[in-house]
């Protein structure tokens, strides 16, 4: 079974690259994560190139820096009952599928995908990122293959 399509508001599952570690020249994320498709687009190549925001258990010093995960959108997409904080600060971007899509279940990439987040909920997270963006008070993590 091929990898699923990528699309916006879906959450995966991926070694996220923080940006700190990047700059420490690490190469691979140390762990393996949910994250929200925020972006993608097909380049002229025909590839698809996705962008992901990160999710983690940690919250923000700052509540502009990230946006909770409701509760119920969590057990919807079989994620733990912990409180979870989209990050807002910082993406990776790559080429779709990449290496470091991780399958939640063995043998098939179609697991990559937990589920999709609500229309609206995932509205607010991109309209809240595309707005950090611009501000240029968002890093960006080119991933290579």
């Amino acid at each position: 079974m091929p990898f699923p399509k990528p699309a916006p508001g879906q959450v995966l599952r991926y070694a996220y690259l923080w940006e700190a570690e990047h700059r420490k020249g690490q190469e691979e994320g140390l762990k393996d994560r949910p994250c929200a498709v925020v972006l993608v687009v097909t380049d002229s190549d025909g590839e698809d190139v996705v962008v992901v925001l990160p999710i983690t258990h940690s919250p923000p010093a700052d509540p502009a820096d990230a946006i909770e995960l409701p509760p119920g959108t969590k057990r919807r997409l079989q994620l733990d009952d912990e409180r979870s904080w989209i990050v807002l600060t910082e993406a990776n971007r790559f080429t779709w599928p990449g290496p470091d899509l991780r399958p939640t279940r063995r043998g098939d990439p179609a697991s990559v995908v937990y589920g999709l987040l609500p229309l609206d909920f995932f509205a607010i997270v991109k309209t809240r990122f595309v707005a950090r963006a611009r501000a240029k008070k968002a890093a960006w993590v080119l991933r290579t293959e």
